[in-house]
């Protein structure tokens, strides 16, 4: 199974064939793929999948972005409209160093206020792949490996939203997902159904969705105080147009921040994806112009 599946017994396609969420649209994602896409698979078929605009494609060159995150306000009732000439810009923001010893994992006392109005300070936006992952020198990742896999995120709210959302943009670029999945996800059946199914699909080629898939926004759904645990729902945006949220949870192991999947190999079994028509109640934050 991918790391976000949904129940394959749970609906016929229009031939009254019996077929999986991502087969059923005609995607048949890797897991590596999957690991940050498919939270808006749901979108791209309710909104952008029938649209007739241009699919969006931004810049795939490597750059460092100026963080846009804004305390969340009052949102329309409508999604983003499509704007296919809306592309990440360049900044001359200087992004933290890939390793750091004070801080992320090293930082001896992290603010532990949950992030619920306003989104982080002081973060840089780096392209993983085709997604722009969010950097902060103070909560992580202040680790990057020789392979290129981040990790050493505080033992925080804050910690805990990075992380999650630097391993899913690591999940969906092929050159590290791999090695993400092996050594960023909390060990057991889940993480060996998914690395599993990640090397199966480096094996045969696959189809994967057109179009450029950004995050959007967060919400901490749970933090109890000196958590070993989190859930924190990501929301990400498809081509500008709609937005899809899905938790995360992550949990804290070995001084770091681990991804815990289900034993399926998934992040979420057979839940599916949120389609929102605003980000009212999230923290916006996101890369993107």
């Amino acid at each position: 199974m991918g790391l976000f599946s949904r129940d394959q017994d749970s609906g016929d396609d229009g031939d009254g064939e019996k077929t999986s969420f991502l087969e059923e649209r005609g995607f048949i994602a890797s897991a590596i793929v999957i690991g940050a896409v498919v939270i808006c698979l749901v979108v791209w078929f309710l909104a952008g999948g029938r649209s007739d605009n241009p699919t969006a494609n931004p810049s795939q060159s490597p750059s460092t972005i100026a963080p846009t995150g804004q305390p969340t306000e009052e949102e329309s009732t409508e999604p983003p409209p499509a704007s296919p000439t809306e592309v990440p810009s360049a900044t001359r923001t200087t992004p933290p160093p890939p390793n750091s010893r004070t801080g992320g994992c090293h930082a001896k006392n992290p603010s532990q206020t949950i992030p619920r109005v306003a989104a982080p300070v002081a973060v840089s936006w780096q392209f993983e792949g085709k997604m722009l992952i969010p950097i902060q020198a103070a909560s992580g990742p202040a680790s990057t490996s020789p392979n290129g896999v981040r990790s050493c995120f505080a033992h925080s709210p804050t910690g805990a939203v990075l992380a999650a959302m630097v391993l899913l943009g690591q999940l969906q670029n092929p050159e590290v997902g791999i090695d993400a999945l092996q050594s960023r996800v909390y060990p057991g059946p889940g993480r060996d159904a998914a690395i599993a199914a990640a090397k199966q699909a480096t094996r045969t080629p696959q189809s994967t969705v057109a179009g450029d898939i950004q995050f959007a926004g967060f919400k901490v759904l749970d933090y109890p105080p000196n958590a070993s645990r989190a859930i924190i729902q990501i929301v990400a945006v498809l081509n500008n147009k709609a937005y899809g949220a899905m938790p995360v949870t992550m949990r804290w192991y070995k001084g770091d921040w681990y991804a815990d999947l289900q034993t399926d190999g998934s992040f979420n079994g057979s839940l599916e994806p949120d389609i929102l028509t605003s980000l009212s109640g999230y923290v916006r934050f996101s890369g993107a112009a």
